[in-house]
């Protein structure tokens, strides 16, 4: 079974720039949002509890990737 990773588990040493850039930056807090709520689909999905065609998981999945990595240099702009 798929397991949820919110991006305080799959980035621990940002733990500090994650809890910061959640109250001074709303754009972040809008696609963490989307990065949770895709995220927990995706896993729903995968896991079987809902159903979806595979292109639309695939597109998911992508979109996910996305905005994960679009945090990411958020959080390692902020720790600089």
């Amino acid at each position: 079974m798929q397991a949820h990773h919110p991006l305080v588990k799959d980035f621990p040493e940002f733990r500090d720039q994650i809890h910061e850039l959640k109250v001074t930056s709303s754009h972040f807090v809008k696609l963490e949002r989307e990065y949770e709520d895709i995220d927990k689909e995706v896993v729903r999905l995968e896991s079987g509890i809902e159903h979806a065609s595979s292109a639309d998981l695939e597109q998911k999945k992508l979109r996910r990737v996305a905005l994960k990595d679009e945090l990411y240099a958020m959080l390692k702009a902020s720790a600089a």
